[in-house]
């Protein structure tokens, strides 16, 4: 009975979803790319999900190497290209966010500082760097194309099928605007729909405030970040505002970065290669000979990966040792070093470490006492050395570390994500006020236009709240152009070596001008120059457009008069003045055209005179869009269309390609596993008893066969020669499994003949057992009818009479197919199974229930009769009491009519 209920409400509930789709949830995430990690963090409000959490990777990790391998024409991603970085350190390529739309000679200069040695070249039309690789020429934007889409299929399969196209990406502050694009670019190539650019250190700011209350009391917070590669240190306000909430006046918790200072070539890698140079010089002291272990890729990259770990081990211990296996020539390289040493090596650092955290504190005029507490975040803050230097600056026992070093830029980036996000919302809300890294000058150049103030401008000063728009106005009547560049020398992205980021012509100015130079101009042509500061920290030219104001003599009616309103018109028109009018329009108007009111009704009403007119000055106002052409050159300048469309192909084959060699793996796991689960099964005991010899000598002669091929020509093999192959298995197989097996549906391919093999197993002591269980209750519905008829007598004879028909019928049909099973074989299609019993029995339980629950009838109760005289005096009482009501209706109707009408003499309207 339980089996059979089971089975039912699994029906109910199938069916239920069946007409009942569950709605679609909607996702987002934050990627935060590092130079060397990247995690990625996802906002899902789905059911039995935690609404923010970071996804892990396919080796159960929370962070993710920034890697993109290619090797024997495979692309490798993350974990699997770590691990082939000592054996092939030139097809791994790392750093990938830090060259981004960065000139070649920058890039070259950074690669070798690290002792990478890719092959690349420059690019003709942007002087970036092109990484040549076994599966083709790929630049930086597209490379990390390749990491965001991997994040985001990690994204989506920790959501478990809800889709996430929108995201926040984390990008330090010292970012400039040509970096940022591209990885905007990056992130299109890769299908992601970037909600913003979030600066680290804001994402940091929210996971920080997002659970804390400002409301006692504001407070400034520093944020120091040592990660893989730079250091900064940002000054970030806390306070509170009061704000109106469904009418009712709360209070809400935000922030505002102050300021933020950096150091883009210091961080834990620093300190590594310190490490790194010292272990290289004791290797090439021991081996003698001119030998110079640098010169070797392989070499330095056996020795950087073993130095991590070394530096590891120094925070949490005074000495450690190192140890690589064939580091050069088949030589074994063992040493140790004291944290001691290792600090000496460093010394430098340490003060450099410093720099941001003082600059902070310097411009913003506060002292350390005014710092509430100056958070630790980033991997290279664990050193335990640069923690007493940053104790003994800022006269602090204990520094503070609330939060996780790892993952609270990403957190924190996901809340952000939520916040702007259509799609999805939370409850616990951090106003967030960001600035602009850098200060940006504009610069417009052109015909007859001075070198001063007027065309050189600061249009936006750092820490300008992201986002803003601006606008200029020139006086100017010729086409011209605009540059944009950062504030000072001193202030600029790693690597850039001109101020200048972007350029745009500008054109249209000129035509318009002499278009309206024949009329009368009442001011100078200028051109309105409009811009923005976006969410992202990208600043830019959005559009412009020209001013011409005309002032021209204009006749105009009047008034229409009509004869009864004539003199009182006449009187108006002679006493009034005549200012001047203005007029604002767009060039889409025709220029040429002024247009004047007039009336043609005088022709339809014959009580209409002749319009009075009057002439007046009126001034008119033309704007007329100009055209913008970005002429942005260098590592800056945008992908052309043509450009992007074949990276885009390019990544889409990749794509293709790299699904077909996961599904190649799969199959040959899936044939590998077959093979093996299926042999172990054809030698065990019990299943000698549902085969014969000559199938299971068959079938093993099969696998061999396969088996060989698989380790032999099927090493490099396709996945559709896999499928075959396991197909041509499966239809040997599968049969025999049936044989014994109950219908079932298999869904899973590559599980169904093993589950098959297992029921087949149960079947051979289920079916005695299922046998047993009929006849014992076959037994109860004997004694469950007499006790019908000793105590439920009212029981319809007819019902029970078909209980015992049924009853009689299953003990027929067992008692036949016992007999059969006995006369059959084991190896051949059983008689029945114990699936079929128990449906038996299901079905005469059902009668059963249904006879037993028929309840006792109740006792006929027959109600007195009323008195017919009574009867016929309560039919006469109610209609004369009818007809009395209907005469005072009609006289009540009457009176009424009488009456005069309450608002007859009434002025206004009551309510």
């Amino acid at each position: 009975m339980p089996a059979k209920n089971m089975l039912f409400h699994i029906g109910i509930i199938l069916s239920l979803f069946l007409l009942n789709p569950i709605p679609s949830q909607s996702a987002v995430s934050s990627i935060d790319l590092g130079s060397e990690w990247f995690k990625v963090a996802v906002v899902n409000l789905k059911p039995g999900q935690p609404p923010i959490s970071i996804a892990i990777n396919e080796m159960s990790k929370r962070k993710t190497p920034s890697l993109v391998a290619f090797h024997s024409e495979s692309r490798l991603i993350g974990e699997e290209a770590s691990g082939i970085v000592a054996r092939y350190p030139n097809k791994v390529y790392s750093h990938l966010r830090d060259l981004i739309s960065k000139p070649f000679p920058h890039v070259s200069k950074t690669l070798g500082s690290l002792y990478l040695t890719y092959d690349i070249s420059p690019e003709e039309s942007r002087n970036v760097a092109v990484f040549k690789t076994e599966n083709g020429n790929f630049t930086a934007e597209e490379l990390v194309a390749m990491l965001f889409k991997y994040a985001l299929g990690l994204a989506e399969a920790h959501t478990r099928g809800t889709p996430v196209k929108d995201a926040v990406v984390t990008v330090p502050p010292y970012m400039g605007v040509a970096e940022r694009k591209g990885l905007l670019v990056a992130a299109e190539l890769a299908g992601i729909n970037v909600l913003a650019l979030v600066n680290e250190h804001s994402g940091a700011a929210l996971q920080y405030g997002i659970d804390k209350d400002f409301s006692n009391g504001s407070r400034h917070v520093i944020f120091y970040d040592m990660g893989a590669g730079s250091t900064y240190a940002a000054l970030v306000y806390f306070s509170a505002y009061n704000t109106k909430e469904f009418g009712k006046t709360v209070s809400a918790n935000q922030f505002q970065v102050k300021d933020v200072r950096w150091n883009a070539e210091l961080g834990g890698e620093h300190m590594e290669l310190r490490l790194v140079e010292h272990f290289a010089d004791e290797f090439n002291k021991q081996v003698g000979n001119g030998v110079d272990i640098r010169k070797s890729p392989k070499a330095m990259a056996k020795l950087k990966k073993q130095v991590k770990r070394t530096k590891e081990i120094l925070s949490a211990n005074t000495a450690a040792p190192i140890s690589v296996e064939s580091i050069y020539d088949d030589r074994d390289f063992r040493s140790s070093i004291t944290r001691e040493k290792f600090e000496e090596l460093c010394a430098d650092l340490w003060e450099k470490a410093l720099v941001p955290l003082k600059e902070v504190l310097t411009h913003s005029g506060l002292k350390i006492e005014d710092i509430y507490a100056v958070e630790l975040i980033g991997g290279a803050t664990r050193v335990p050395k640069l923690q007493a230097k940053l104790q003994e600056f800022l006269g602090r026992k204990e520094l503070d570390r609330h939060l996780d070093s790892d993952e609270a830029i990403a957190l924190g980036a996901s809340l952000h994500a939520a916040n702007i996000s259509d799609g999805i919302k939370l409850n616990r809300k951090l106003g967030m006020i960001d600035g602009s890294p850098y200060g940006y000058v504009i610069e417009v150049d052109g015909p007859d236009l001075p070198k001063d103030e007027s065309t050189k401008q600061l249009t936006i000063p750092r820490m300008k709240k992201l986002p803003s728009k601006m606008f200029r106005s020139i006086v100017h009547k010729k086409d011209f152009e605009v540059s944009l560049a950062y504030e000072s020398d001193d202030f600029l992205p790693p690597g850039t070596t001109s101020r200048t980021f972007a350029q745009y012509a500008v054109s249209g100015l000129t035509d318009a001008s002499e278009k309206y130079a024949s009329r009368n101009l009442s001011a100078p042509v200028k051109a309105n120059l409009h811009f923005s500061l976006s969410r992202s920290g990208i600043f830019s030219l959005d559009r412009a457009d020209a001013v011409i104001e005309i002032t021209e003599w204009v006749e105009v009616p009047v008034k229409n008069l009509t004869v009864d309103n004539s003199t009182s018109a006449s009187a108006n028109t002679s006493t009034e003045s005549g200012p001047s009018n203005t007029e604002e329009s767009d060039e889409k108007l025709n220029p040429d055209i002024v247009n004047s009111n007039t009336s043609d009704s005088g022709a339809n009403d014959s009580s209409t005179i002749s319009p009075v007119t009057e002439k007046k000055l009126k001034k008119r106002t033309f704007r007329v869009p100009l055209k913008i052409d970005e002429k942005t050159a260098g590592p800056g300048a945008p992908l052309s269309k043509e450009s992007f469309s074949e990276a885009k192909s390019k990544l889409e084959a990749l794509d293709k390609k790299d699904e077909e060699r996961r599904r190649t793996a799969e199959l040959k796991n899936s044939l590998e596993g077959y093979i093996y689960d299926t042999r172990d099964k054809l030698e065990s005991g019990d299943f000698v008893t549902i085969s014969t010899s000559q199938e299971r000598q068959s079938f093993i002669q099969k696998l061999d066969e396969v088996q060989e091929w698989l380790y032999t020509d099927g090493e490099d093999a396709s996945a559709k020669q896999f499928q075959e192959h396991l197909d041509k298995l499966k239809a040997i197989g599968d049969p025999i499994f049936f044989r014994s097996a109950p219908s079932i549906n298999c869904r899973q391919r590559l599980n169904c003949s093993y589950l098959l093999y297992m029921v087949r197993h149960k079947e051979l002591a289920a079916r005695p057992a299922s046998s047993d269980h009929a006849r014992k209750y076959l037994n109860e519905v004997q004694q469950i009818v007499r006790g019908w008829e000793t105590n439920k007598s009212w029981l319809p004879k007819g019902k029970i009479d078909e209980v015992l028909n049924e009853s009689e019928k299953v003990k027929n049909w067992l008692n036949q197919k016992e007999a059969e099973q006995k006369n059959t074989p084991g190896s051949d299609k059983p008689a029945f199974t114990s699936e079929e019993v128990y449906v038996k029995v299901f079905d005469l339980q059902d009668k059963v229930n249904k006879v037993n629950k028929i309840p006792k009838p109740k006792p006929k109760v027959e109600k007195p009769l009323k008195n017919e005289t009574e009867n016929s005096k309560e039919k006469a009482d109610t209609t004369k009491s009818s007809s009395e009501e209907g005469t005072s209706q009609k006289e009540q109707t009457a009176s009424e009519a009488e009456k005069p009408s309450a608002d007859e003499n009434s002025d206004h309207d009551e309510l």
